[in-house]
């Protein structure tokens, strides 16, 4: 394998979802404030998917507070924490631009009624699963006992002598 391909698929998410175009999501994003971490959520239809690999990314489109509002979130990325779809969206287009002209109701796609709402997610890395390798059995021996060995304690006494009251009169 290339080394740009090795770096490049240790960053890739095992699983992603499966994102369509015209669908209503819900993206969980990780927002950093200062030293404190938050989650945000953000709400709109999927307008255009592009790239693939590391570099592939979704555009996400919102009317708030009568403005449009558009993000783009990379698929991989550890900040996105994760997509809901909240509706399936009926699209004939691979890219929505037409939706930004919009206003309203208009600026939905229809809802593709019947169709279920699956959380379904592509696996993209399959987990490795390491297999216990069977280890030569020695011959059968005894199990080892752990003997306890006696602790011996060694007390060293040191003695001091005093000067007694025949030593002072000797001098």
């Amino acid at each position: 394998m290339d080394i740009i391909k090795s770096i490049e698929h240790e960053q890739l998410k095992n699983k992603i979802p499966d994102l369509k175009i015209g669908d209503t999501v819900r993206v969980h994003q990780r927002i950093k404030e200062g030293n404190r971490e938050r989650i945000q959520v953000f709400e709109g239809i999927i307008i255009k998917k592009q790239g693939g690999g590391v570099n592939a990314t979704f555009t996400v489109r919102k009317i708030a507070y009568g403005v449009g509002v558009e993000k783009t979130f990379l698929v991989h990325s550890p900040m996105v924490e994760k997509v809901e779809v909240v509706r399936v969206g009926k699209a004939r287009r691979a890219k929505l631009y037409y939706l930004r002209d919009r206003v309203g109701k208009a600026a939905k796609t229809k809802e593709n009624t019947g169709a279920r709402i699956e959380n379904k997610e592509i696996i993209i890395k399959e987990e490795v699963r390491e297999e216990e390798v069977p280890v030569e059995a020695a011959p059968e021996e005894a199990p080892a006992v752990e003997t306890e060995a006696p602790v011996t304690e060694e007390v060293v006494d040191t003695v001091t002598e005093e000067p007694t009251a025949e030593k002072k009169e000797d001098k």
